[in-house]
C-alpha cells in the first residue's frame, strides 16, 4: 500500500474532485495571489485625464456626433494657435511701444526698459522650463504607476526590473530613501521574480512615503475641523478649507516625486477630480454617509462643530483621492486607505456615549 504522506505527482486535468484521490488533492493548500486593489481601474483611468486623453475623448464625441477627425481638429487647432498668436502680438506691441515712449523720454529709461524686458523674459523662459519639467515629471508618474500595476498583473520580471530601477532614479536626490534604494538594489540582483520585486519596491521604498502623507492628510484634516468650528465668519470657513485642500495636494505630490508649478497643479487637480467623481460616492459611501446618517451625534450636539467635522471627512477625501492619482505605484502589498483609518479623531467625536 502506498504511503500516503509520500509526494506524488498528477497532471492537473486528471483531478477529479468526485472520486476519493480527488477530494484528497483538494485538500491540499491552494496558493492565492493577493487581490488587487478594486479601485485600481479608477485610479488609472484619471491619471490618464491628460492633454492626449482629453484630445483622444473630444475626437470621439466628434466622430459620434458624425464630424470628421481631420475637420473638427484641424478648426480646434486653428481657433488656438490663431488666439495664442493674436495675445503674442498684442503683448509683443505693447512692449514695443513702451520702450519707445521710454526712450522718448529719455535715453536712459530706454535702455532700463530693454534691460527689463531682457530680465523679465529670461525669467519666463525659465519658469516655463519647470512648468514643462514639472508636467513630464507627474507624467512620468502616472506613466510609472500605470506601468508598474501592468507589470505586476502580468508577472515580467524585465519589465519589473526597469521600473522599479525608474521608481529608485525618481527619489535619487531624497537623503532619506539612500537605504531603502540601496537594499533594493541589492535585492533586485537575487529576485528573478518581476510580482515580487514590484512588492519589495512598495514595501521598502514607498510605504514610508505613504506613512508621511497620511500624517500629512490627518493634520491637514484636523486644521480645518478646528477652525471651521471656531470660525465667525462662513467666508473664514471656505477660504481656509480651500486653501489648505492646495497645500495638501501640492505637499502629497512632492512627497511622492512630483513637483507641481502651476500647470502642472492644475494637471493633479483634474485627475483628483476625475477620480472623486468615479470613487467618490463608492470610496464614501462606507464612512462619510454612515458617520452623517448613523452617528450624527455632532452636527445635533452643535451646528459649528457638526461642519467641522464634514469639513475635516471633505479634506481628508480630497487628500486621499491626491494620494492615490500620485502614488507611483498601485497598492499591492496593503490595501488603499480609508477615511476611517486616516482621520479616525473625526469620527471619535461623534461616537455616542453611554
Amino acid at each position: 500500500m502506498p504511503d500516503p504522506k509520500r509526494p506524488r505527482a498528477f497532471r492537473l486535468q486528471d483531478l477529479r474532485l468526485d472520486d476519493g484521490q480527488g477530494a484528497e488533492n483538494a485538500r491540499a493548500p491552494v496558493l492565492i495571489e493577493p487581490a488587487r486593489d478594486p479601485y485600481e481601474a479608477e485610479v488609472e483611468a484619471a491619471m490618464a485625464t491628460d492633454a492626449v486623453g482629453a484630445e483622444e475623448a473630444a475626437v470621439e464625441v466628434a466622430q459620434k456626433k458624425g464630424l470628421g477627425r481631420h475637420w473638427f481638429l484641424s478648426w480646434t487647432g486653428i481657433f488656438w494657435s490663431a488666439a495664442g498668436g493674436l495675445l503674442a502680438l498684442s503683448f509683443g506691441l505693447w512692449l514695443n511701444h513702451l520702450v519707445d515712449d521710454l526712450f522718448a523720454r529719455a535715453p536712459a529709461l530706454g535702455l532700463a526698459g530693454l534691460v527689463l524686458a531682457g530680465a523679465a523674459g529670461l525669467a519666463l523662459l525659465v519658469l516655463a522650463g519647470r512648468e514643462v519639467a514639472g508636467v513630464m515629471r507627474q507624467s512620468r508618474i502616472a506613466e510609472l504607476h500605470i506601468g508598474l500595476a501592468r507589470a505586476r498583473e502580468s508577472d515580467d520580471f524585465q519589465d519589473a526590473r526597469r521600473l522599479v530601477r525608474e521608481l529608485s532614479a525618481l527619489y535619487a536626490t531624497r537623503a532619506e530613501t539612500a537605504l531603502a534604494r540601496d537594499q533594493l538594489r541589492d535585492l533586485a540582483q537575487d529576485i528573478v521574480d518581476g510580482r515580487d520585486l514590484i512588492d519589495i519596491a512598495e514595501r521598502t521604498l514607498v510605504h514610508p512615503l505613504d506613512l508621511e502623507v497620511r500624517q500629512e492628510i490627518a493634520s491637514a484634516a484636523k486644521r480645518v475641523s478646528m477652525v471651521t468650528a471656531i470660525a465667525p465668519r462662513a467666508i473664514i470657513d471656505v477660504v481656509f478649507v480651500v486653501a489648505q485642500a492646495i497645500r495638501l495636494i501640492r505637499r502629497i505630490s512632492a512627497i511622492y516625486g512630483g513637483r507641481p508649478g502651476l500647470f502642472g497643479f492644475l494637471k493633479v487637480l483634474r485627475s483628483i477630480g476625475a477620480h472623486i467623481a468615479i470613487t467618490g460616492g463608492m470610496a464614501a459611501g462606507d464612512s462619510i454617509v454612515q458617520q452623517f446618517l448613523g452617528h450624527g451625534i455632532a452636527a445635533k450636539l452643535s451646528a459649528r462643530l457638526g461642519e467641522g467635522v464634514l469639513n475635516g471627512l471633505l479634506t481628508t477625501r480630497v487628500g486621499l483621492s491626491a494620494m492615490a492619482v500620485c502614488r507611483p505605484m498601485p497598492y499591492a502589498v496593503g490595501r488603499a486607505p480609508g477615511v476611517r483609518d486616516v482621520a479616525p479623531f473625526l469620527f471619535s467625536k461623534a461616537e455616542p456615549k453611554g
